[in-house]
């Protein structure tokens, strides 16, 4: 089930708002999807993700095959049920996983070989299993099995001739994913991948070939995945545009505050990316005004918050009130560091509850922002404040 009602356009870009409606509920895009690659948003508990406003959650397949294991899943009636989340689960095929493996494993028309990471197994990874696992897992949106196209191994970059072998699999194995996920009659929905590499008329052909098809939705892979931010970008402001107007378009893994806003400018309504939880956890904060690192001895005396206009629980406490506005009940920037310096748990999953508060408020300001027509405002203003320093 997927519904899309596109509500506004912004006339100066590709910029859009609309609501997408699923089994599990209702989410305004463009929006950000936090990571829950293990059945979990590492570090958050789910009633925070709620209060945070966060709409729809990650989950992995490769993952989540490998633990805890279709059984257990099956007995709890998929993702939602295990982890006690109980709005829209978005899961991807495993095709990224496989390939991070690198030489662990083998590619070929049928599907993938691999050892399992978890206690050597020999596993076999195809299109038609990755629908099953999904559908087990029972996410509201499933992502067809691909080969993401790398930028470079081991030095070499990707030549044309290779994205195309890699992009062309990519589409038989989206029409296999396509055949499977029917047979099983899974009553989520199944979004098409664009493959490519850096090459523009690949991601056309690619692009063309799964709107045939007529997925319900549509992704845009192979791009954040070592190549310079320039081509990231170049590829970015080709292929979200060019895909079906009435239909979802998602930008996988993908990115910085600032790659978000530019997504947004070409088209994109739906983001993920382990960055805001993973930098957390090296004490990096994303802010209004730039990027603030933890470690750096200048916070150890420092009394103010990691934002000062900032509504999450590290920066105002529970009273919702930003330390700009007279609140006092956040934790300071020297504690946030002695925390980081001493190990403690705390530090990182206040770190984790701030960069998600930001990365999703920073959604819900620019779809307020093309709700008002002010996004060339918005954006402006962003620009500003994020140049402007910590």
């Amino acid at each position: 089930m997927l519904q899309f009602e596109l509500l506004t356009q912004d006339p100066a870009s590709h910029a859009r708002r609309a609501r997408l409606v699923l089994r599990h509920g209702v989410v305004q895009t463009p929006v950000f999807m936090p990571v829950g690659t293990y059945g979990t948003v590492k570090g958050v508990m789910p009633r925070s993700l709620h209060e945070m406003g966060a709409q729809i959650i990650l989950g992995n397949t490769f993952h989540l095959w490998m633990r805890p294991g279709l059984d257990v899943l099956q007995g709890f009636g998929g993702l939602h049920g295990f982890e006690n989340w109980h709005k829209p689960i978005l899961t991807d095929s495993g095709g990224f996983q496989v390939w991070s493996l690198g030489e662990m494993r083998k590619i070929s028309e049928e599907g993938v070989k691999f050892a399992s990471p978890v206690n050597g197994d020999r596993l076999f990874l195809t299109p038609e299993v990755s629908m099953q696992i999904q559908t087990v897992l029972n996410s509201d949106i499933v992502m067809q099995f691909d080969e993401c196209t790398p930028y470079e191994t081991k030095g070499h970059v990707t030549t044309e001739r290779e994205a195309r072998a890699s992009m062309e699999l990519s589409l038989r194995w989206a029409r296999r994913c396509q055949a499977e996920f029917a047979r099983l009659q899974n009553p989520n929905a199944l979004f098409g991948i664009v493959q490519g590499g850096m090459f523009e008329h690949l991601r056309q052909e690619s692009l063309e070939a799964l709107v045939a098809m007529d997925f319900p939705g549509y992704a845009v892979g192979g791009v954040s995945v070592g190549e310079p931010k320039e081509d990231m970008q170049r590829i970015t402001a080709h292929t979200p545009h060019r895909l079906p107007a009435h239909k979802p378009r998602y930008l996988m893994g993908v990115g910085t505050p600032e790659d978000l806003v530019f997504g947004v400018q070409q088209g994109v309504d739906m983001f993920d990316c382990v960055m805001p939880t993973r930098n957390a956890r090296n004490g990096h904060y994303f802010t209004r005004f730039g990027d603030l690192k933890i470690r750096n001895a200048r916070h150890k005396a420092d009394p103010r918050p990691i934002d000062e206009t900032c509504t999450c629980h590290a920066c105002a406490g529970s009273s919702g009130v930003p330390w700009a506005e007279g609140g006092r009940e956040g934790f300071s920037r020297a504690y946030l560091h002695h925390l980081d310096r001493c190990g403690e748990m705390l530090g990182p999953m206040l770190a984790t509850v701030h960069n998600l508060h930001y990365y999703l408020n920073l959604m819900a300001e620019m779809r307020a922002a093309l709700d008002a027509g002010a996004f060339g405002e918005f954006v402006r203003r962003f620009h500003e404040d994020r140049a402007r320093g910590v």
